[in-house]
C-alpha cells in the first residue's frame, strides 16, 4: 500500500471521529434537564418537548454501533499502514545505489549482484628533447631502429600529445561475473583513431580461482601488472616493455586462469594476436596468415611480511609455441614467412621513434624468462626485475640469439602515504591520498620522489666496430636510461609528473647500405629529455 492511500484513509477516519464527537455532544445536550440556562426554560420561547426515552436509547445504541465500526476501521487501518510501510521500506532497500567515488559514476543493485561503473583516463604528455644539433646524414650517423626513421632519430620531436585517452565501462553481472569494455584514443608519438583496448569477461565464482577471456593484458611480471594510472614513471621500463610484447602486452586476445591468497599469486594464460595495432606489438609482422600462439605464466608472493613492511619475490615467463605466418602457403620459398622481432622506444612516447631493434628474424619459436624482487617499508619501496629472452631460429645452422634486460626503481612519498600492495595482482598500487588538495583547508595532496635505471641489451655477437655484422650476429643495440622525477598527487584522481631522463644508446650499424653509414659505424646517441604528464583517471 502506498503512503498516499494510507493518508487518505487516515483523513476519512479523522473526519468520522469528528462527526462522532459532534453527535455525542448533541446527544449530551438533548439529555440535559431543562434549567434556568436551558432554552426550554426561557420565557417567551415555545416549549420544546424532549425526545422520548425510547428514541434516545435507539440513538445511543446507534452511536455505540458506529463507534464499534470506527474502532474496527482503525484496527484495519493500522494493519494496512504497517503493511504499507513494510512495502515501502522493502522498495527503498531494493532500489539501485548510485555513487560518485573519486569522480567515477557507479550504479549497483542493492543486493550487489549487478553493477556498472564508467571509466575515464586522460594522460597528456609534453616533452623537451635536448640533442646535439643534427648534421648531414653523410657525417651524422645517429639512426633510429629502421630505415624509415634514420633521419628522424637525429631530431626527436619536442611537443605534446595524449599518451592515453580512454573511456569505458566495467562492472559485475550475476555476482560472480566481472566485465570490462574500454576504448583507447591515445597513442605513441601521435594520437590514434578510436580502437578497442580491452574487452573481457571474468568468472570469479570458484575461489580462489578466476578465469578471464577476451582482449586484455595477461599478467606477466611485476611492472607489467600495475595499472598505467599508478606507475611511478611515465612508461614501463624498456626491458619490461620489450619482453611483454612477445606474447602479452595491451589488447592481447587471451584466456587466463589466476588464483591468489593473502601471500601468493599465480597465473597462466594462452595468448594469440593483439586485437589491433599489430605494427607496434614488437613481435611478429603486422599481418599474418596464421596467428601467433603463446603461453604466459607468473608465480609471485610475499614470503616475508610485517605490519608496515614486506618483501616480494616472483618468476615469470612466456613461450611462443607457433610463430605467426606472415605470408601463408603461397609465399615465396626464399622470402621471410615466420619472423620474430624485439624492438623498443625510450621510456617516453612524445616522440615514438624506436632506437633499438633486432630486426625481423626467421624463427621457430621465442621465449622470455624473468625474476622479480621488491621490498617496501612504510612510505619507501624499491623493486627490480631481470630477464633473459631469445629466439630459436628456423631451419638454420646459425646459433640462436640471446638477449637480456633489467631495471631497478623505487619511490619515497614525502607526505607519508605508502603504496598499497595488491594481493590480487601481486603488484604495488598508487597511494591513498590522506590530505587531498584544498588550499582553503591548507592541504596539498601527496608528493612522491621517484627514480629508475634500466638497461636493455639487444646485441648478440655484434663483432668489432668498423666491420661487417657476423653471420649469426644481431646488432639490435644497447639502451641505458636514468630517470629521476617528482609525482604530485592532488587527490586520488589527479596527478602531475615532472621527470628528467638521460638516454644512452650504443649500437653499431647493422646494415650500412640501408642505414647509409660506413661499415659498422656507431649509430647510437646520448640525449636528455624533460617531460611533464598531466593526468586524471577515474
Amino acid at each position: 500500500m502506498s503512503y498516499a492511500r494510507i493518508r487518505r484513509q487516515g483523513w476519512r477516519v479523522s473526519a468520522s471521529m469528528g462527526a462522532l464527537i459532534a453527535v455525542l455532544a448533541a446527544g449530551q445536550a438533548l439529555a440535559q434537564p431543562a434549567g434556568e440556562d436551558s432554552p426550554i426554560a426561557n420565557p417567551g420561547q415555545a416549549a420544546v418537548v424532549p425526545p422520548k426515552p425510547s428514541t434516545m436509547e435507539e440513538k445511543i445504541a446507534a452511536l455505540e454501533a458506529r463507534i464499534a465500526e470506527l474502532q474496527d476501521a482503525i484496527v484495519d487501518l493500522k494493519v494496512q499502514s504497517s503493511a504499507g510501510v513494510r512495502d515501502v521500506r522493502a522498495q527503498v532497500a531494493a532500489a539501485p545505489t548510485v555513487t560518485l567515488a573519486n569522480g567515477r559514476p557507479s550504479f549497483a543493485t542493492a543486493d550487489g549482484r549487478f553493477s556498472a561503473s564508467f571509466r575515464g583516463v586522460m594522460q597528456l604528455d609534453s616533452a623537451l628533447y635536448n640533442q646535439d644539433t643534427p648534421g648531414p646524414l653523410t657525417a651524422d650517423f645517429r639512426r633510429g631502429a629502421g630505415a624509415g626513421d634514420t633521419a628522424h632519430a637525429r631530431d626527436l620531436s619536442s611537443g605534446a600529445h595524449f599518451r592515453r585517452g580512454r573511456i569505458g565501462l566495467e562492472g559485475k553481472l550475476f555476482t560472480d561475473f566481472d566485465y570490462n569494455i574500454l576504448l583507447e584514443f591515445g597513442g605513441a608519438g601521435v594520437e590514434d583513431p578510436a580502437r578497442l583496448y580491452e574487452l573481457w569477461l571474468q568468472y570469479s565464482g570458484f575461489k580462489p580461482f578466476r578465469f578471464k577471456i577476451g582482449a586484455f593484458i595477461p599478467n606477466q611480471g611485476l611492472e607489467d601488472s600495475i595499472s598505467t594510472n599508478g606507475m611511478t614513471q611515465l612508461e614501463r621500463p624498456a626491458p619490461s616493455d620489450t619482453t611483454r610484447t612477445l606474447a602479452g602486452a595491451d589488447s592481447r586476445i587471451s584466456a587466463q586462469l589466476m588464483a591468489n591468497g593473502d601471500r601468493w599469486f599465480a597465473s597462466t594464460a594462452v595468448t594469440g594476436a593483439r586485437v589491433s595495432n599489430l605494427t607496434g606489438s614488437g613481435s611478429g609482422p603486422a599481418q599474418s596468415f596464421d596467428e601467433q600462439l603463446s603461453v604466459v605464466g607468473r608465480l609471485a608472493g610475499t614470503p616475508m611480511k610485517g605490519q608496515d613492511w614486506l618483501v616480494h619475490v616472483g618468476v615469470n615467463g612466456s613461450k611462443v609455441l607457433r610463430v605467426a605466418d606472415s605470408a601463408g602457403p603461397d609465399a615465396p620459398v626464399a622470402g621471410p614467412r615466420y619472423t620474430v622481432q624485439f624492438r623498443e622506444r625510450p621510456e617516453l612516447r612524445v616522440d615514438g621513434t624506436r632506437l633499438i631493434d633486432t630486426g625481423a628474424i626467421e624463427a621457430e619459436s621465442a621465449y622470455t624468462g624473468g625474476v622479480e624482487f621488491a621490498a617496501q617499508r612504510k612510505n619507501f619501496f624499491v623493486q627490480g626485475e631481470y630477464w633473459k629472452f631469445g629466439i630459436e631460429r628456423r631451419n638454420s645452422t646459425l646459433s640462436d640469439p640471446k638477449f637480456s634486460g633489467w631495471y631497478v626503481e623505487g619511490s619515497w612519498i614525502l607526505t607519508g602515504e605508502p603504496r598499497r600492495y595488491n594481493v590480487t595482482t601481486a603488484t604495488f598500487d598508487p597511494p591513498q591520498i590522506a590530505n587531498p588538495f584544498s588550499p582553503k583547508d591548507h592541504t596539498w595532496g601527496a608528493l612522491e620522489l621517484a627514480f629508475r635505471y634500466s638497461d636493455t641489451d639487444l646485441n648478440y655477437n655484434v663483432g668489432a666496430p668498423g666491420t661487417a655484422t657476423p653471420a649469426d650476429g644481431v646488432r639490435g643495440g644497447d639502451m641505458d636510461i636514468w630517470t629521476i622525477g617528482a609525482n604530485w598527487y592532488l587527490n586520488n584522481a589527479i596527478r602531475f609528473m615532472l621527470h628528467f631522463q638521460n638516454v644512452d644508446v650504443n649500437r653499431l650499424s647493422p646494415n650500412p647500405t640501408t642505414f647509409q653509414t660506413p661499415l659498422g659505424a656507431q649509430v647510437g646517441q646520448k640525449y636528455q629529455v624533460v617531460s611533464l604528464r598531466s593526468q586524471f583517471a577515474f
